[in-house]
């Protein structure tokens, strides 16, 4: 099988891709990526000589560029996009033009080619906006309170769209909080991590009381393998672990890990529109695709803690460009 996986360079694309080449040794892997400030060569430079894996430097909304790629492939996983809410309150062209506008060339792209068996979206919890109580399953109405959110539900709608009006071999799928190696040090846990390494305080939003669900990068990996080669066209999945915990928690936990106290973490003015709790109901996914997460969270907290120790010429470059 021929793939192509669009944001290969960054965090979970990148650990997809490994995963992919380790498992089935005769697939081939295209990687889109143009190369933002969290996309980076050097997440996969043990696959550079590898001849079943190529790398192409070009952003998904280059129409041209994809309709040479996209007759050459089976299938298509798309990570590219612009994911930091923070960033996009600051800047929210940047992720409308990524999340939306590049999903829907990609799509433009498919419906101009009959070779591609399924196109894989990969999009996040937050489109269901906090809940008070209780989880979202796939039918939960869309309720995005950023841009962020909001760039992701609209290109969902999009691949829902297109499945519907032009019978395209579309999945949806929606994750929780995904973390592990090669996370860039913007989101909480990578952040705090290397903040702490540094000897640097943990700045924690508000009183840390916001409830996020967490997935190891390695089963994150493993649900997507599953939806892409069992997964039904048209289907949304949710991707989930019911392992929540709240911000503070999460800090202490990392705090713990290392040896230290409360008295590192930094609490700061909370961000605007900072969405309360995210849950969702995986159940669709475990009953239909017999998907369990191998990882629980402390488990894979301490291996990536583990992994920010050993790789420290990895990330101290990214957060001097990054400051």
């Amino acid at each position: 099988m021929k793939l192509l996986v669009t944001g290969g360079a960054g965090f979970m694309g990148s650990n997809f891709i490994r995963y992919l080449l380790a498992k089935y040794p005769d697939y081939e892997i295209a990687n889109l990526d143009k190369l933002t400030y969290a996309g980076n060569l050097a997440n996969l430079a043990d696959l550079e000589d590898d001849p079943r894996y190529s790398f192409v430097k070009g952003d998904i909304q280059d129409s041209k560029l994809l309709a040479e790629i996209m007759p050459q492939v089976d299938a298509v996983i798309n990570y590219a996009a612009e994911t930091h809410v923070d960033r996009s309150i600051q800047a929210p062209e940047d992720f409308i033009k990524t999340d939306m506008f590049g999903t829907f060339q990609l799509l433009e792209a498919l419906r101009n080619c009959s070779n591609v068996a399924k196109f894989v979206q990969i999009s996040t919890d937050e489109v269901y906006g906090s809940l008070s109580q209780g989880e979202a399953n796939e039918s939960a109405c869309f309720e995005p309170n950023s841009p962020y959110s909001a760039s992701k539900a609209g290109a969902d709608l999009l691949c829902r769209a297109y499945y519907v009006t032009y019978q395209l071999p579309v999945i949806v799928t929606h994750s929780c909080n995904f973390f592990g190696p090669y996370q860039y040090p913007e989101k909480l846990i990578p952040l705090f991590i290397t903040n702490l390494l540094e000897g640097k305080q943990a700045p924690l939003y508000g009183q840390g009381d916001n409830i996020r669900e967490w997935i190891y990068t390695q089963d994150h990996c493993r649900a997507i393998d599953l939806v892409l080669h069992q997964g039904r066209l048209g289907e949304v999945y949710n991707i989930g672990t019911a392992q929540r915990f709240s911000n503070l928690e999460i800090t202490q936990k990392i705090l713990a890990i290392l040896d230290l106290d409360d008295s590192r973490i930094e609490y700061v003015v909370d961000r605007p529109g900072h969405d309360w709790r995210y849950a969702l109901d995986s159940s669709k996914l475990r009953k239909e695709l017999g998907f369990k997460p191998s990882h629980d969270f402390d488990q894979g907290l301490e291996k990536t803690i583990n992994w920010y120790k050993a790789n420290q010429t990895w990330w101290e470059p990214l957060k001097q460009i990054r400051d």
